[in-house]
């Protein structure tokens, strides 16, 4: 594993992290990503330099606005840290190599879909369904094989039944998010699928036990969970499967 490889590509993610910000605030407002210049949400000011530093420029200014004073959500620096963390990850477990390119992409998509989910309780199709076309093509071309479009429409078909099955807790933006998460973990995307809703059935838990039957109309967003659960996949899901194999 190539450790200084990885703390390298950290800094230039933070960067990285600060566009994938901006996507996920506007893509679901159908705003530009491009123009105009980033600007506080509240009162319209547009942001300094020195007030656009990645994570830094958010503790300086203790999570105000420099101009109107307004809170400014903690999740921002949240997905600075996020997108630079896993791209981090990517380049020291994958090397320098196409394969930690792509994973680099896939994880910084799965940051911005994870924000909008939270943010906006949808997954747009402006992200996901090109990415996924894009993660598909690369894949395939790194490592020709029908694996990583199987793994695609298997996944989006089992979510799909699931979505049919019960509307209320599986939309179509997790049935799309299922194309992208199989086109980069091939066969591993079960994995990914499982970890992302076991780890869907905590907040479960706690909300029925919390409102009791009341819990049934409160919906979660589930996209940061199949994120979560693909991300976990995409670094050691192959050891994971080995080992559940290795029990029987």
């Amino acid at each position: 594993m190539d450790v200084a490889l990885g703390l390298l590509a950290f800094w230039p993610a933070l960067a990285l992290g600060s566009f994938v910000n901006v996507v996920a605030a506007r893509v679901p407002l159908r705003r530009s990503v491009v123009r105009p210049r980033s600007a506080c949400m509240s009162c319209g000011s547009e942001l300094a330099w020195y007030d656009n530093v990645p994570v830094l420029s958010y503790f300086l200014l203790r999570g105000r606005c420099r101009s109107c004073g307004t809170g400014i959500s903690l999740l921002y620096p949240a997905v600075e840290l996020a997108t630079a963390g896993l791209v981090a990850a990517c380049f020291v477990v994958f090397g320098l190599s196409g394969k930690a390119v792509l994973a680099a992409f896939f994880c910084a998509v799965l940051v911005a879909i994870t924000a909008t989910d939270i943010t906006h309780r949808i997954v747009p199709n402006r992200i996901v369904l090109p990415a996924a076309a894009v993660v598909l093509v690369a894949h395939t071309a790194l490592s020709p094989s029908p694996e990583w479009a199987l793994g695609a429409l298997g996944a989006a078909g089992f979510l799909l039944v699931a979505a049919i099955a019960y509307p209320a807790g599986m939309g179509m933006g997790d049935v799309k998010l299922a194309l992208l998460l199989g086109a980069m973990l091939g066969r591993l995307v079960g994995v990914g699928l499982m970890l992302g809703m076991f780890a869907a059935l905590v907040p479960s838990v706690v909300l029925f036990a919390r409102h009791g039957a009341a819990a049934r109309k409160m919906g979660i967003p589930f996209a940061p969970f199949l994120a979560f659960g693909a991300v976990v996949a995409l670094f050691v899901g192959k050891p994971l499967l080995d080992a559940y194999f290795s029990t029987f």
